[in-house]
């Protein structure tokens, strides 16, 4: 970790070959696709954009999902849709595992479509299943999100990343869903970018030291929601000026993780920090917001 307690990138390299597979695999299938989603998480709605795979789909009309919105703040991801549609980009907040908005990601679906459905239903084409190709970083809910909309479980799922090896094709009502693997950028581009992802578990924890993990998350939360770490671990104002380590240490001990000698077991402590953040348990927290003046 770096004295701005981020974690530093060149120590976070998880690039697999099945994800340079999937990149090759997707320029050789979006021709044969309608539409193309892009899964994003809605706690890092910037971290969690790939910019080489998303040239690749905008050969296609391109919807971007804001998953797993239940978990961030909401008033971040409302600035995020607008910050994509003044884009032009459609754009819009889901959480996968409800089924409540599926319907409106349909409609939203059809309307980035219209004119090709009306040249289907010109040509009397009007059964011919749309076909989507759904993307994402690793974790960020792609199974889940085709479980859901497809009313079944049809795609491989689990809460952590590197599930997804292969492309698979998936049929829904009148959609037929591309499942491709979840692909990180080749290149992290910044130390932020780096802990974002690894902080929401796009990145597996085993590569990482989890200490040096919750501690950069902490050191983060500290700087922007101290209030809500001061709630839910009891901490006083003064250790709330404590360095990251510093707190994590408090809050293991509150938490009564001690070892013989009276030592905080800070492993504990940081795994279950993470789970915690991770599960929302501290409430809905944005990491990121939206850019000002700056371009899709």
């Amino acid at each position: 970790m770096n004295e701005n307690g981020l974690i530093n990138r060149g120590r976070i390299h998880w690039f697999p070959g099945h994800m340079m597979k999937t990149l090759r695999t997707m320029q050789a299938s979006i021709r044969q696709v309608d539409v193309a989603l892009v899964l994003l998480d809605a706690r890092i709605a910037h971290s969690s954009r790939n910019a080489e795979m998303e040239e690749i789909v905008r050969a296609k009309p391109c919807l971007y999902l804001l998953n797993k919105a239940d978990l961030a703040d909401p008033c971040i991801t409302a600035r995020w849709i607008e910050y994509f549609k003044r884009q032009g980009c459609g754009c819009a907040a889901i959480s996968a595992k409800q089924k409540q908005g599926m319907a409106m990601i349909k409609r939203t679906i059809d309307q980035e479509l219209s004119e090709l459905l009306a040249r289907r239903s010109v040509r009397g084409m009007t059964g011919t299943r749309i076909r989507m190709m759904i993307t994402g970083i690793p974790n960020v809910g792609k199974s889940t999100f085709i479980n859901t909309f497809s009313g079944g479980a049809r795609a491989r799922t689990a809460d952590r990343p590197g599930v997804t090896r292969g492309k698979q094709w998936i049929a829904a009502n009148g959609y037929e869903l591309l499942d491709m693997p979840g692909v990180l950028p080749r290149k992290l581009e910044s130390e932020q970018t780096a802990s974002n992802l690894a902080f929401i578990g796009a990145i597996p924890d085993d590569i990482l030291d989890i200490e040096e993990l919750a501690a950069g998350l902490l050191g983060q939360l500290l700087q922007t929601c101290p209030k809500v770490l001061q709630q839910r671990y009891q901490l006083t104002e003064q250790e709330l000026q404590l360095g990251a380590y510093e707190a994590l240490e408090c809050i293991g001990r509150r938490r009564g993780m001690m070892q013989r000698g009276g030592v905080v077991n800070t492993e504990r402590a940081a795994v279950m920090l993470t789970d915690e953040f991770r599960a929302s348990k501290l409430g809905r927290i944005s990491l990121e917001c939206p850019p000002i003046g700056e371009s899709v």
